[in-house]
């Protein structure tokens, strides 16, 4: 059994948690989320905490156990305080700019690169060369955040890129030079 699993989750006093037929709604001052849950998992939700349980031991369970009680959490979390991924932009006249919901980056090719958010994802650029994705879902926002990254990753030789702010990249040596 996942030791994630055992422990109880806090319920906020601004959100609102419904579970119906493996269905459950999360509300918050941000908005709300929904996620489908397993058979083989029981909710037992109280005036201010959840508690899972396993109803069938089996190994898929017990895998899912921690992962459930990880993503109650999160959703949680998300309609409470929201979640933010800064990207930063390095590099000879790298920019960004945001025109409307779509993140437009300028990162070394012979094309302007056009990155649309979904709904419930906000974009903004801090200076040119910072780039804050945030949301309420924890998985829109990294997978958002990684397709920005993936636009152009750092390169480990002068360290060119889009890169996680406090994302450190190694750096190789170049070409020997010639021996003589």
């Amino acid at each position: 059994m996942s030791r994630i699993g055992k422990l109880p989750v806090k319920i906020p006093d601004k959100v609102t948690v419904t579970f119906a037929d493996k269905n459950m709604l999360v509300k918050g001052p941000k908005g709300q989320l929904f996620m489908t849950c397993s058979d083989e998992i029981a909710l037992n939700i109280s005036e201010a905490t959840i508690t899972l349980s396993v109803s069938n031991p089996s190994p898929k369970s017990k895998k899912e156990f921690g992962m459930y009680r990880a993503l109650i959490s999160n959703m949680i979390q998300g309609v409470t305080h929201g979640f933010e991924k800064k990207l930063e932009l390095q590099g000879v006249g790298y920019r960004s700019q945001v025109q409307g919901k779509s993140l437009i980056l300028t990162v070394g090719y012979s094309h302007q690169v056009k990155i649309d958010a979904p709904d419930g994802i906000k974009l903004a650029v801090d200076g040119n060369t910072n780039v804050s994705v945030s949301g309420i879902d924890k998985q829109l926002v990294g997978q958002i955040a990684a397709n920005i990254r993936s636009v152009r990753p750092p390169e480990p030789y002068k360290g060119k890129g889009i890169r996680y702010q406090g994302e450190y990249v190694r750096k190789k040596a170049g070409k020997a030079g010639k021996k003589k």
